[in-house]
């Protein structure tokens, strides 16, 4: 009598892509570290004059007008630095540590809940042997590393409803632990996730419902969520209607695009600077419209779309899959947050507290968005047309 084997279903393949298998085939996009460098300066300037009056007259940045300068190029330094560093090696190493990265930032997320440093109402920082930073920044670079590592070791992971709730619960709980101190941090995370599961789904009507279910959800939180992010949907409905309170930054931004005409009023020359709270940091783009005026932004607009049509063109003509989905997770942390930061300044959307990438003030900002811009100009170096 034969005995029939139950046959096993096969399991998704999964590739294997060495370093030995994949060879640097040219030198890297030098547009897109012209751009970075260019935006990097801009910031420089721009957090230099929007910032040396008011620490000059404040006690806590001791009365030193060069307190942000200094600061800023510190980090930029060591920004450049890490960039051209990450450049050179073979990218191969991160796809090995993607799974560690990820870990070892779901741990200092959850750190932060409980150790956390509060700043301006929200437990966003962490201090670690003297050094505070945001673990909400590395957050975002070690999700894309993992989702990309997982997305390209099993290629048929999205086949089935699994795969996908699977890559969307990484999302969901990273993007959850992020909004503990940041809810601002949290959909740009969220943001950044689904977009590499929209690039690497082969099922658009999946997507399409799960967007509609997180849609619906965001919309549940507006409606009954925290008092004061509701009011700042009110005051950006009408900021007018709320000028002492939720609307006060947003009209002060108004006036400083709409002073700013064609050339701008001349760099330093800033009159709103003084009534924008800490206008070297979220609103940033309207002190460079009103210094710089229409042409200034359209600069630093086109600037940002260059970075964005190269980087996307790195991510199209990568040599495998883990390459190509984590420069268009970079890609999209850039983007996102870009748009998001200048929909803001220009009251198109509600104000969320997001920074402009390169621009704006903040150390842990800046080093990792440089580090991540290292990591795609090192993908850059794989890429099948230069």
């Amino acid at each position: 009598m034969t005995r029939t084997r139950t046959q096993r279903k096969p399991r998704a393949p999964r590739t294997r892509n060495t370093s030995k298998s994949i060879v640097a085939v040219g030198p890297m996009d030098t547009t897109i570290a012209l751009v970075v460098g260019i935006l990097v300066l801009i910031g420089v300037v721009a957090i230099f004059t929007s910032s040396h009056a008011l620490a000059a007259r404040l006690e806590r940045f001791n009365e030193d007008p060069f307190h942000f300068l200094r600061l800023t190029l510190i980090w930029a330094a060591l920004g450049f630095v890490a960039m051209f560093a990450l450049s050179n090696f073979n990218y191969q190493i991160i796809r090995i540590a993607a799974y560690p990265i990820f870990l070892v930032a779901l741990i200092l997320l959850i750190m932060v809940m409980g150790v956390g440093i509060a700043t301006n109402g929200a437990q966003r920082w962490l201090n670690l042997f003297g050094i505070q930073f945001q673990p909400s920044e590395a957050a975002k670079a070690a999700l894309i590393f993992a989702l990309a590592r997982v997305l390209s070791d099993y290629s048929t992971f999205f086949n089935k409803w699994k795969g996908f709730f699977i890559s969307c619960a990484a999302v969901g709980a990273t993007a959850g632990l992020v909004a503990f101190g940041s809810f601002s941090s949290s959909l740009i995370i969220a943001a950044i996730g689904f977009g590499i599961i929209f690039v690497a789904s082969p099922h658009i009507w999946r997507f399409v419902l799960a967007g509609l279910a997180a849609a619906g959800a965001f919309a549940a939180f507006l409606v009954f969520g925290e008092p004061f992010r509701i009011a700042r949907v009110a005051a950006w409905r009408d900021p007018w209607a709320y000028a002492r309170h939720g609307g006060y930054q947003i009209i002060n931004s108004l006036y400083a695009i709409a002073s700013g005409g064609l050339f701008g009023l001349g760099i330093a020359q800033s009159r709103q600077v003084s009534f924008i709270p800490e206008p070297y940091n979220d609103m940033i783009f309207a002190i460079i419209v009103e210094e710089f005026g229409f042409m200034g932004a359209a600069l630093v607009i086109v600037l940002f779309a260059i970075f964005i049509w190269r980087g996307i063109r790195v991510a199209m003509n990568a040599p495998d899959t883990f390459s190509s989905l984590t420069a268009m997770g970079i890609v999209f942390a850039i983007a996102v947050q870009t748009f998001i930061n200048i929909a803001v300044v220009t009251n198109s959307i509600p104000n969320t507290g997001v920074t402009l990438p390169f621009i704006s003030y903040g150390g842990t900002s800046l080093l990792v968005k440089m580090s991540m811009v290292g990591v795609l100009l090192n993908i850059s170096r794989y890429s099948k047309v230069q």
